[in-house]
């Protein structure tokens, strides 16, 4: 995965039903490149779905959680980059301290988000993680 697979990721996850033009125009890259790129990602499973999330949805969200992610030696771009890919991670914070990382994860429901977590633990790099639900906000804002 790349920085145009990144940045293409980033923008689907904004908005999910941005034109492959718009896209192009976004990235620099030609349309043909962007839906070329799309396609691979659908395929290989790093997209799995593009989808309309309502704001009763936003707020009834499944399972929210928080991932403290520690790294072996100097994999932290790769598996940044391996985190970034998934569509349930939707914030990824680099840290210091014990942990390198803090992903924010948000799944539909208790099986999907043990496959997420497993799915988390099985990227090359990972060596140690834990992981807190939340299970209420009380403030969403600055």
């Amino acid at each position: 995965m790349d920085d145009l697979d990144q940045e293409l990721l980033s923008a689907l996850r904004h908005n999910a039903r941005t034109s492959v033009s718009s896209l192009a125009a976004m990235t620099g890259a030609s349309r043909a490149t962007v839906a070329a790129r799309i396609d691979r990602l659908v395929a290989n499973g790093t997209i799995t779905a593009f989808t309309v999330r309502t704001g009763h949805e936003t707020r009834a969200a499944g399972v929210r959680a928080i991932v403290m992610i520690e790294v072996l030696g100097k994999l932290a771009d790769k598996v940044a980059d391996q985190l970034r890919g998934l569509p349930q991670v939707r914030a990824l914070h680099s840290t210091n301290g014990k942990w390198d990382f803090i992903a924010e994860l948000e799944d539909r429901d208790l099986v999907s988000f043990d496959e997420t977590l497993r799915r988390i633990r099985l990227i090359n790099g990972i060596n140690t993680t834990e992981t807190n639900i939340l299970l209420k906000t009380s403030k969403t804002s600055f």
